[in-house]
């Protein structure tokens, strides 16, 4: 196996970032970790990574640092907290981060990391869920630096399927609120046709078969549409975080005056699903609104 060309520091290792952070370890990186869950951590050196005590320690001696965290706060805190990644990285170092957060937090976050250390950011939020993640096939988003790219380019060629630059920092996460407006109102809709389906007395089950290769197919439908008729819910990815997600495209949409309709009404039907206490399942476990 040839050498990796730089050392990387990955911190969040849960649901994504555990499956990705395993899958570079597998393939040969030089990786060190750092997660606020034992659990994760335990995962993480059970598959050969180093182990940090903190961001700081993660970033520490790393030429990349990745972040994976869930929420806005928690990149905030692994990056500008008391022993958060800033406190580590220099100009020669590029942090890259794989969340989704809000677009103008990001380049509040990416000025304020050049502005104290140096040191460059990139937007790459991902899509394809923890299966894409483990499996090297996750269609990353990216705005920055051309040229920071092109040095990330063995890196993107061993987590993702296609890697496009959106443009400067923000770019990427753009393009991503864009996915999740088509994905969070895909739900919707494959609920509401699968309850359709139960209502008219149509073989919900066949439905995908018959539909394959028509207009309405789609990986939306493939991934959800099975999830919904079986009942399975085991998180590939969380409701709540769906349901976060398309806040903050409404939100983002709000500041630039774009009218979402249908968007308010996934969103309706989200927030209906986590005040049923559904939101540690798969987001795939709206159609149980359907089903009260």
């Amino acid at each position: 196996m040839a050498a990796k060309p730089f050392a990387l520091g990955y911190i969040g290792v849960g649901l994504m970032g555990g499956p990705m952070s395993e899958r570079l370890v597998r393939l040969g990186w030089r990786l060190t970790a750092y997660d606020i869950a034992e659990p994760r951590l335990a995962a993480a050196r059970a598959a050969g990574a180093a182990i940090a005590s903190s961001p700081a320690e993660a970033a520490h001696g790393a030429d990349v640092v990745l972040l994976t965290p869930p929420t806005n706060d928690a990149v905030i805190d692994a990056t500008f907290g008391s022993t958060g990644v800033a406190s580590a990285v220099s100009a020669k170092q590029l942090v890259v981060d794989f969340s989704t957060i809000p677009v103008d937090e990001c380049r509040r976050h990416a000025a304020r990391l050049l502005r104290e250390t140096g040191c460059r950011w990139i937007d790459a939020p991902v899509s394809g869920g923890p299966p894409a993640s483990g499996g090297g096939t996750l269609t990353v988003m990216a705005g920055g630096e051309e040229a920071d790219l092109e040095r990330l380019a063995p890196l993107m060629r061993d987590i993702a399927a296609r890697c496009t630059r959106m443009g400067p920092v923000g770019a990427g996460l753009g393009a991503k609120m864009i996915n999740q407006l088509i994905v969070g109102v895909g739900h919707a809709m494959i609920a509401e046709a699968v309850a359709l389906c139960a209502s008219a007395g149509i073989d919900a089950a066949r439905i995908p078969e018959c539909l394959a290769g028509g207009y309405a197919d789609s990986n939306v439908m493939k991934a959800y549409w099975p999830r919904m008729v079986e009942g399975d819910f085991a998180p590939r990815g969380y409701l709540r975080q769906l349901l976060k997600d398309l806040e903050m495209v409404n939100a983002w949409a709000g500041s630039v005056k774009a009218p979402l309709p249908q968007l308010a009404q996934a969103l309706s039907l989200l927030r209906l699903a986590a005040s049923h206490g559904y939101s540690e399942l798969d987001s795939s476990a709206v159609i149980n609104i359907y089903r009260k």
